[in-house]
């Protein structure tokens, strides 16, 4: 009998061994399949930019998608300060379809074009003294395919929507992960502007599942911020009439009687109801030739292109031909004597789509036909309307969120942001208060709990639409100490 027990113990023992091995293969197997998927080049130095870079950066290539078909194209900045422990964002900037590198040289990162000194033949490059990498590690993705120099391996690739965009994001971090296991412990978030208000909650949703399904490797999500976040294609529109009038860039008797005729709705109006039409008209009369992604500064658009519906949303973005038309006389950019933010994005197109930049970044050849900062042809499904029951489900979770609007911005105005922030019903856990740096006032906040989830509601006094292209320096202070814990 116990010669019979013995032999069951080992069969017992050499079966638990062959079970290990067989896993610790899979594992080694997934791990092996994950790397063939991804390529990443450290950058010492680029074109334009005076000796070595004084941070590090990594480009690369993650594939996602079936097959790998979609190679998602990223930069990688690490913290300047601890990288080891500081946290990482991975960014996604607006659009769809503006890239990453927009974000790197006019928004958080570390470098910047020098436009006051650009000749117009290629620009040099320095250094912005208030990049979010002097307090994170951001990862800036080009997505989705078809961003920047992210690209697809079959026509059918590019065929994406919010949905898939943001699944394949998802596939995106965590193989980016696996391949940079050295940052699995620091606090993560997920972060964007613009249209990344549908994307990034979405994404933040399919962390929180893949988490509680298994999925490999599990993500340490701390949370999510966006700035003037595209949330609700009807409210974020519908709200740029009340702006509007709260700033003062409508009469109180045009405002009351649009609101009267056409039931405070302004967006899909009924083409039967002429009095809420004729209010409408009236009010594009006013708004049209502001720039409306910052209305203190001037508007290149209705100079270089024709009209728009100032009230419907429009996701096109009239940059290309603005740009084509600045630079329709030769390789030198024709300036019109009147300055306008679409001129300081001349030095990307010129610099982005030099060879000798697309090898120092390591860009595959053939791959992108023209670098574009943001592209309008996307073969795109806008299929998620509002991310706001995506934001009332995330309540429920340990998360953290950040949500800041430039107080210029009529594209995203406050006004629509604020509205969605209460129809989540979270309890106010700090009342609206001003914030400060260097003894003013910086902005506004706001701070709501629910269970063991907080949102922060804060305001960049004087910025636009991208609040830190226009006011860096309150930018970085709002974000260092929200990754902090404290605000005030």
């Amino acid at each position: 009998m116990t010669s019979n027990n013995q032999q069951q113990q080992n069969m017992i023992s050499i079966f638990g061994r062959s079970k290990i091995i067989v896993l610790s293969l899979f594992v080694v197997l997934l791990l092996t399949l994950f790397h063939l998927a991804t390529s990443q080049s450290t950058i010492t130095s680029l074109p334009g930019f005076p000796g070595k870079l004084p941070f590090k950066l990594e480009t690369g290539y993650v594939g996602v998608g079936d097959a790998d078909s979609v190679r998602l194209f990223y930069y990688f900045v690490e913290s300047e300060r601890e990288p080891n422990y500081d946290p990482l964002v991975l960014w996604l900037t607006g659009g769809p379809g503006c890239s990453g590198l927009s974000a790197l040289f006019y928004e958080i990162g570390p470098l910047k074009f020098d436009v006051e000194d650009f000749d117009g033949i290629f620009p040099n490059l320095g250094l912005n003294e208030y990049s979010w990498t002097k307090v994170a590690s951001i990862l800036f993705v080009d997505a989705p395919v078809g961003t920047g120099f992210s690209y697809a391996k079959t026509s059918e690739g590019y065929n994406v929507s919010d949905t898939i965009s943001a699944a394949q994001t998802y596939e995106f971090l965590r193989k980016w992960l696996i391949d940079h296991q050295k940052f699995l412990s620091n606090p993560l978030y997920i972060g964007g502007d613009g249209y990344a208000g549908i994307t990034v909650p979405i994404i933040a949703q399919e962390v929180l599942t893949g988490n509680k399904n298994g999925n490999f490797p599990r993500v340490s999500l701390q949370g999510y911020l966006l700035g003037n976040p595209l949330t609700d294609t009807y409210t974020d529109p519908n709200s740029r009439v009340e702006y509007a009038y709260r700033v003062n860039l409508l009469p109180v008797e045009l405002y009351l009687a649009a609101k009267t005729s056409c039931n405070a709705s302004y967006v899909n109006v009924d083409p039967e109801n002429v009095e809420c039409l004729d209010n409408l008209g009236a009010i594009e009369d006013c708004l049209s030739k502001l720039n409306f992604a910052q209305i203190l500064e001037p508007s290149c658009y209705p100079l270089l292109s024709p009209k728009q519906n100032v009230i419907k949303w429009d996701r096109r973005f009239p940059e290309e031909d603005a740009i084509e038309t600045l630079m329709s006389n030769g390789s030198r950019p024709h300036y019109p004597e009147l300055w306008c933010r679409v001129q300081n994005y001349i030095p990307s197109y010129i610099w982005a789509n030099d060879k000798g930049v697309q090898d120092a970044l390591r860009v595959q050849n053939g791959t992108v036909e023209e670098w574009v900062r943001c592209n309008n042809s996307l073969s795109y499904t806008y299929n998620v309307n509002s991310s706001v029951a995506y934001h009332q489900n995330l309540t429920k979770s340990t998360y953290r969120a950040l949500i800041y609007s430039g107080d210029q911005d009529l594209l995203v105005p406050y006004v629509g942001t604020l509205q969605w922030i209460r129809s989540l019903n979270l309890s106010v856990a700090n009342v609206w208060q001003p914030w400060f740096l260097d003894g003013q006032v910086a902005g506004y906040t706001v701070e709501y709990a629910e269970r063991l989830y907080e949102l922060t509601y804060a305001t960049v006094k004087g910025a636009g639409t991208t609040a830190p292209e226009y006011k860096p320096k309150p930018s970085l202070a709002m974000v260092d100490r929200w990754f902090a814990h404290y605000f005030l």
